[in-house]
């Protein structure tokens, strides 16, 4: 809420990176779930598993865990001091209303395909003086989209997408991706 304020006042710019929320939900999970078992804050899906099958077979094995997680069940978190993160509707609704308020928004997939494009963008924003035409910006290291992968070959996650309440389903689409 102190975010939106500062937006809302125009004391502050947001530039805000996004992805489909998806694909963060899986982020998201891997990320807390070795924080929390491991207490590592590096942990990425490309570092955990050799492949998508990989990660599908741990969502597969661990879906209980996953739901709790993306319910945003107090349990999940019970290890950690201080407030649980975002169930997946809330992270949705966040995400909506900060490209609302947001002075640039910029998708993650967009840096895959012109990353200098893209850091442009930012340097525009931000006002700085930058010869860009020496500059490389690598892409992402994320795939883009796996959780369309993961829909394939976990039908649970599929099951999952598919009773989303209409409302994030609406807020989904509304940011411009589609389940």
């Amino acid at each position: 809420s102190r975010i939106v304020e500062a937006l809302r006042s125009r004391s502050a710019d947001l530039i805000f990176i996004y992805r489909h929320p998806l694909d963060s939900l899986l982020t998201n999970w891997v990320w807390w779930r070795t924080y929390l078992r491991n207490n590592s804050l590096t942990s990425t899906i490309s570092e955990l598993y050799k492949n998508t099958d990989d990660l599908c077979d741990d969502l597969e094995q661990n879906f209980f865990e996953f739901k709790a997680f993306a319910e945003g069940d107090p349990d999940f978190y019970a290890a950690v001091p201080g407030p649980r993160f975002l169930s997946f509707p809330e992270f949705v609704e966040e995400t909506e209303l900060y490209l609302q308020f947001a002075t640039l928004t910029l998708r993650l997939e967009d840096f895959m395909i012109d990353p200098l494009k893209q850091f442009s963008k930012i340097v525009d924003v931000m006002s700085v003086d930058l010869d860009l035409s020496r500059l490389r910006v690598a892409p992402p290291r994320t795939k883009p989209y796996r959780y369309l992968a993961v829909k394939e070959k976990v039908p649970r996650f599929r099951n999952f997408i598919n009773e989303l309440n209409e409302e994030t389903k609406r807020r989904i689409e509304k940011i411009g991706y589609r389940l």
